[in-house]
């Protein structure tokens, strides 16, 4: 069983196309309402979706762990994880899904810097930066860490055990396929940019706390 995993914060604006697109896509849709304010939780099962909610606000990786956890309970052998702010397109699900079919990968990673997309200079500077700290940390090199758009395969939807709660959880995610040695695949995809989506992403200064925690638990380890 395919289950798409959509971590979802203040996302009622833009989750129904996302959750839609998805289960045309896959067998069932996970939203985690993490802590949200508005009404995610609502457009997000009245899109169809099953909805598991975060009391309060936890973080992007603590909500995909949840969401994980969720989809592994549900019977899936296949996760895919996707944003909610519909900057992926989900007609690239059917990219990212065939290298676990044909068991050539337990783990792929979207590379949205694959394609001739139009990614503003400050989000591939920050992406060059989260692809260093993730190399220094793990040791594998992966073209689009800090992309939340990935495959997980059967191996890997067993062993993930993710422990950091923000958007360090990309580079967890890297170190998790180093320390369990998974096979890596990395397909490019396309990615939908808009004033939303960049407002939605992280600053310069959560950029410097994520890459600091990310070194700290490094050596902490």
């Amino acid at each position: 069983m395919i289950i798409t995993v959509i971590p979802a914060y203040n996302e009622a604006t833009h989750l129904q196309k996302v959750v839609e697109a998805a289960r045309e896509r896959t067998d069932r849709v996970v939203v985690v309402d993490d802590g949200s304010t508005d009404d995610t939780a609502r457009v997000a099962a009245a899109s169809g979706a099953i909805v598991v909610r975060h009391l309060e606000n936890s973080g992007t990786g603590a909500a995909t762990m949840t969401g994980i956890e969720a989809a592994r309970s549900l019977g899936a052998d296949t996760i895919v994880t996707l944003d909610a702010d519909g900057q992926h397109d989900p007609a690239d699900i059917a990219l990212l899904l065939h290298p676990v079919a044909e068991d050539s990968a337990d783990i792929v990673f979207a590379n949205r810097f694959g394609q001739r997309n139009r990614i503003p200079l400050i989000r591939r500077v920050f992406n060059g930066i989260g692809n260093i700290v993730t190399f220094v940390t793990t040791g594998r090199w992966v073209q689009d860490s800090q992309c939340g758009f990935k495959v997980f395969g059967k191996r890997a939807v067993r062993e993930i055990d993710l422990r950091m709660s923000g958007f360090e959880c990309c580079t967890e995610i890297v170190r998790e396929a180093a320390a369990h040695r998974w096979r890596i695949a990395e397909i490019p995809t396309k990615v939908l940019y808009s004033e939303y989506t960049l407002a939605k992403g992280q600053s310069f200064a959560s950029g410097v706390r994520t890459a600091l925690k990310i070194l700290l638990r490094s050596f902490l380890r």
